[in-house]
């Protein structure tokens, strides 16, 4: 069953849930992931990267599209980190209606600037936005304590960046990393819990590959309604394939989706959107 991601998020905020969104390259991620909502009755999002929508085009939106509706489950499906016109413009002309729009790595200003201006085409088109306030790319080595504060999403901006950009959901920093964590992680507890008292849309959290469960627990208590997982289906898939053994290539698909799907199975049990559909 085809949801919007709005629609998907938003249930997810009353329920004190949280939707797992998985990244998507090709036929063998689309089944694990839809075979584990299935199995575990839960809702969930097949999540496109732009490097993906690049190299699979058209015909990757509509398998995931299609994919969507057959599903026995609420299925979404997105464009993840969007930061140029032209992705954005590929993405909406091949049925994709859901995007992020990031502009993160701008100055607040500018940032505000062009995702009041996409949202509003993307709106034009019935669709969904998400984007991004406050980023650390890759590591936090090196950065002072006040540098990684800077970096942060700053709650009264949020307030003022979703009222004027009208988003539909914000992915937020709060000492989360976009890459591998290269020491223990530490979350800014307090500055979600500020957030999320005066952000009235679902916040999505970004860079959990690595994050204790104890903590996407606690992310999920105080308000974190999606979560984007990439990294540990690519090292299922790259892990699978390179220890097999199998010579049928048929037979090689179905352990990467197989390895795959335990991936999703957990995530999906961690995130309490078991039973949801």
């Amino acid at each position: 069953m085809f949801f919007s991601t709005k629609e998907l998020l938003n249930d997810a905020l009353q329920g004190n849930y949280a939707i797992g969104a998985f990244n998507i390259y090709n036929l063998e991620g689309v089944k694990a992931v839809i075979s584990a909502a299935e199995k575990l009755k839960s809702p969930v999002i097949l999540q496109i990267h732009p490097a993906a929508l690049t190299y699979g085009k058209e015909a990757l939106v509509a398998m995931c599209l299609s994919a969507a509706e057959a599903s026995c489950v609420p299925t979404g499906v997105h464009l993840d980190h969007s930061s140029k016109p032209e992705e954005i413009d590929l993405a909406l002309s091949s049925g994709l209606h859901s995007i992020m729009v990031d502009g993160s790595h701008l100055d607040y200003q500018r940032n505000i600037e062009f995702t009041q201006k996409l949202t509003q085409r993307i709106h034009s088109l019935d669709g969904v936005v998400e984007a991004e306030l406050g980023r650390i790319s890759g590591s936090e080595d090196g950065l002072t304590v006040p540098e990684i504060e800077a970096k942060m999403t700053d709650p009264q901006r949020a307030l003022e960046f979703v009222a004027l950009t009208q988003v539909d959901m914000l992915a937020v920093c709060i000492g989360n990393v976009h890459g591998r964590y290269s020491k223990p992680v530490n979350l800014d507890w307090q500055r979600l819990t500020n957030i999320r008292q005066i952000i009235n849309i679902p916040l999505v959290l970004h860079g959990t590959s690595g994050v204790p469960d104890e903590m996407v627990i606690k992310c999920i208590e105080l308000g974190i309604s999606k979560f984007n997982i990439n990294t540990e289906l690519r090292q299922a898939y790259m892990k699978t394939i390179a220890q097999s053994q199998e010579d049928d290539l048929l037979g090689l698909m179905n352990n990467v989706v197989n390895a795959m799907q335990t991936v999703v199975e957990a995530k999906l049990r961690l995130f309490g959107s078991q039973g949801k559909a």
